[in-house]
């Protein structure tokens, strides 16, 4: 059974009021069919299995069979995904997936990154065929089977459970405004009584794409495929930056060719060489390694000459920031080695927003600024400053007006102030509960990094021995972190018990090795453990923040196999961060949902009855 296709649109359907939105992932697109324990097929678009590519979702499926015992068969549509976060999915590792032949990788991979079938439609159910219900209605059962079957109403990242649900809302803005902020690749508009057409492309379904776009010019024409390339300049350097085919008409298209054939540079077997003159816009999904991921002519530029094509405002485009933030003087130097500007560090903070936002979530904020980059002094900001705009939330706390950074905007103004440095409270400005618990194993320096790592192993061992779910992170300087995301309903007075119980346990256990002295001086060259820092009105660097070091290092969530003896954490700057979130995903997904899972309150009544 081939599925029911979207139509591609380049604006909003008109009269909204007859359209549901849905947040669009990057995936592979599969029927799920489950007739019963044994007989689970997943087919794609084009009729292939992939089931047993994706076990983790066979084994899921089975399991809640089992559990809940829900009416068979059933009948989905949906999507395969690597949530990157709530609203986006890694398209290249699910490709990278249902390429692979060997069970043993596929097995490997399926622990490692686990995938996710989002379900957005339910067609058939028990014995009733639901194609030709109203969408409405086809969602509304495929809720309640959802609910019958223990799924997720709504896609969540870091649970366990393979399968969930994709819901959809009314807002058009309401959806934009999420697949803009974390990036997601777009939306679909389902008109709210459109049937499931088996095999059909239809105008009651569309696609809207979250497109970025580039001004470039032509460099080349390739004779055998069509393809025009593309290029900017890096000063007086042409780089070149992919290739498109699709989007321009056939009468655009061979004009554009007769000016090309007309205007010929150099000539070669397969391509038709241009000096930069032509003037283009192309819509993008993404820019990786130097190509642009499914290019779309948009338009000529008649009014741009090629030296306005820039790579710097191409990379400014491509980081898809808030139209209200002006990024000023994006080319400052702000660290000498790495070399790292001004542009460079706001294109971090975009791509790792996503993961620092939760973390930011309600927050008082403390930012450390370095105006003048690491060329020049630093400060404390509390207080937002007068001039901010009307965006950024603040709320008055002990008589100072912190920012509340709840919002994409508000990071990257921040970002464009020169905030290096993200501190953050362990508890959120609207409660009183503590957040979580936190360990800073301080090594005198750089070179006792592997003290930390040391003690951090055998917190590791007496964690796992309490029952409770830790994650550890670099400080981003030349220690490491210890978390215990709790539930709600704990207090100061019930985490520095905890805290004090295990620094003295430390001390006691490892005397040679960690001292809970406060003076540097009285330290004799041994690990700080500092459980002090954990009390109500204190901060500490925000995961995925960068530190205002001459190294440019960032503050690093880590899988705990990563801690080796030889872990250096001059390993971790903004370049290696930013490549190992997309290869290996974030070491912290299951970092919220681990809180309902600590039996923080049993520890605490052992602890009281010591």
């Amino acid at each position: 059974m081939k599925p029911m296709l979207p139509t591609l649109i380049f604006d909003k359907p008109g009269q909204q009021a007859e359209w549901a939105f849905e947040i669009k992932y990057d995936g592979f697109r599969g029927l799920l069919e489950i007739i019963s324990l044994e007989k689970i097929s997943l087919l794609s678009r084009n009729g292939k299995e992939l089931i047993h590519h994706f076990p983790e979702i066979q084994l899921d499926i089975q399991r809640f069979i089992q559990e809940y015992k829900p009416t068979l068969p059933i009948y989905l549509d949906g999507e395969i995904v690597l949530l990157e976060n709530q609203y986006k999915s890694n398209f290249s590792s699910v490709q990278v997936r249902g390429r692979m032949k060997n069970q043993k990788k596929i097995d490997d991979m399926a622990n490692k990154r686990p995938c996710t079938y989002l379900a957005f439609d339910l067609l058939r159910h028990s014995e009733e065929n639901l194609e030709k219900l109203p969408f409405t209605k086809r969602k509304e059962k495929l809720k309640k089977w959802c609910q019958t079957a223990g799924i997720p109403l709504k896609p969540i990242v870091g649970i366990e459970n393979r399968i969930q649900m994709i819901p959809y809302e009314k807002n058009l803005e309401a959806v934009q405004e999420k697949v803009f902020e974390f990036e997601g690749e777009g939306i679909l508009a389902k008109m709210t009584k459109s049937p499931w057409e088996k095999g059909k492309r239809t105008s009651t379904w569309l696609k809207m794409k979250n497109w970025k776009s580039v001004k470039c010019f032509i460099t080349s024409l390739d004779t055998n495929n069509g393809y025009y390339y593309v290029g900017v300049y890096n000063q007086t350097e042409v780089v070149g930056i992919g290739q498109f085919y699709f989007g321009i008409s056939p009468e655009e298209k061979k004009a554009l060719n007769k000016i090309i054939k007309e205007n010929c540079e150099s000539q070669t077997k397969e391509f038709i060489h241009v000096e930069p003159s032509i003037c283009v816009e192309i819509y993008y999904l993404e820019w990786v390694e130097n190509q642009l991921r499914e290019p779309h002519f948009h338009q000529f530029l008649f009014d741009l000459t090629p030296n306005d094509c820039t790579i710097e405002k191409m990379l400014l485009d491509e980081a898809s920031l808030p139209d209200v933030v002006e990024i000023t003087h994006p080319d400052k130097p702000l660290w000498e080695s790495p070399p790292i500007q001004k542009l460079d560090y706001v294109r971090y903070l975009r791509r790792v927003y996503p993961y620092i936002h939760p973390f930011l979530q309600d927050r008082l904020l403390t930012v450390i600024r370095f105006p003048h980059g690491m060329y020049g002094e630093s400060f404390y900001q509390k207080n937002c400053p007068d001039y901010a705009p009307d965006y950024v939330q603040t709320t008055l706390a002990d008589d100072i007006l912190y920012i509340i950074c709840n919002d994409l905007r508000t990071f990257i103004w921040l970002g464009n102030q020169l905030a290096i440095e993200f501190h953050i409270p362990f508890q959120t400005y609207n409660q009183t509960d503590v957040k979580e618990v936190v360990f800073d194993l301080d090594p005198p320096s750089r070179n006792e990094f592997y003290l930390a790592v040391k003690i951090a192993g055998e917190m590791k061992k007496l964690f796992d021995q309490l029952q409770l779910i830790t994650f550890v992170k670099t400080s981003g300087n030349k220690g490491l972190q210890l978390y215990v995301p709790l539930p709600e309903g704990f207090t100061w007075k019930d985490t520095s018990s905890f805290t004090k119980f295990i620094a003295h346990y430390l001390t006691a256990n490892f005397p040679e090795v960690c001292t809970i002295e406060r003076l540097k001086k009285k330290r004799n060259g041994k690990l700080y453990v500092d459980y002090i820092q954990h009390a109500e009105g204190k901060t500490i660097i925000a995961p995925y923040s960068m530190r205002g070091n001459n190294d440019g290092l960032v503050a690093t969530p880590l899988f705990w196999e990563e801690l080796v003896p030889d872990l250096r954490p001059e390993k971790f700057t903004m370049e290696n961060v930013l490549e190992r979130l997309k290869r290996k995903g974030c070491p912290w997904e299951k970092y919220d949902n681990a809180r309902e899972q600590q039996p923080f309150n049993d520890i605490l009544t052992f602890l009281k009855n010591q």
